[in-house]
């Protein structure tokens, strides 16, 4: 029988992956069918991811995941700058294993940015902090980064574009050059860089506009039928005022 371990992790693994939706609804009955397991199981799953911030419950909606604002997104890049930095700057120089786990990310990550797997690419690029934390050899914070990746996942959603995840992945080789050169100093400028500037790579701007992306969707879909069906409506209206003016003739007896 699948475990609430395994529930949550998969879970975990399509938000970074993008098959789930920031807002998504996360039934307990559908759930428990797929994974084929109890009601119990499926809720002490999601009360995990609960109590990590990623999904939260309310009598109306039930269970439904997190659906970040910017400013939660800012807290979330601000806690891994001070892991991660951290992190290369109090380790040592990694092992040729190390290495050879970081290169072979890599590659995969070149192969992600050519394909046309978002979902895929979109995985790979946060699997990477959490991949240089574990051969950092702290498996702890490798555990809370892949929370925090996933937070950062949810506003990158419908914000990053392919140009931006290529400029990500070329942070990252420079970040991997540095640790093969044995530059831990160099790595962590690099690291400060990649992380700091989340919100131009997101495309977001302070003050941006909170109805973008609704505004967007709304917007007419072919602007010359969108003015022609105005231009009817009000010679429509105009038609009905004149005809409500018009003094109404009584015929003689």
């Amino acid at each position: 029988m699948t475990s609430a371990l395994q529930i949550s992790d998969r879970l975990l693994d399509a938000i970074l992956a993008k098959k789930l939706e920031p807002g998504s609804r996360l039934g307990e009955q559908q759930l428990a069918e797929l994974f084929g397991c109890s009601r119990t199981i499926v809720r002490e799953a999601l009360v995990r991811l609960e109590t990590r911030g990623l999904v939260s419950v309310s009598a109306r909606r039930g269970w439904y995941l997190l659906e970040p604002t910017e400013k939660q997104a800012a807290e979330a890049f601000a806690a891994r700058l001070v892991i991660e930095t951290g992190l290369l700057r109090g380790a040592g120089p990694l092992g040729a294993a190390e290495l050879r786990l970081l290169r072979d990310h890599l590659r995969r990550q070149s192969q992600a940015i050519k394909g046309s797997d978002v979902g895929l690419r979109s995985f790979i690029l946060g699997d990477f902090h959490v991949c240089l934390a574990r051969c950092l050899g702290n498996e702890l914070l490798a555990q809370t980064l892949r929370d925090l990746t996933v937070r950062t996942a949810l506003i990158a959603a419908h914000h990053q574009t392919q140009g931006e995840a290529r400029r990500s992945f070329d942070e990252h080789v420079g970040i991997v050059a540095a640790l093969e050169a044995q530059d831990m100093s160099l790595a962590e400028r690099r690291m400060g860089v990649h992380l700091r500037t989340w919100k131009e790579k997101l495309r977001l701007t302070s003050g941006s506009d909170p109805l973008a992306m609704l505004r967007q969707a709304l917007s007419p879909i072919d602007p010359v039928e969108q003015d022609l069906h105005t231009r009817l409506a009000k010679g429509a209206r105009s038609n009905r005022r004149t005809a409500k003016s018009r003094p109404v003739s009584k015929e003689k007896s």
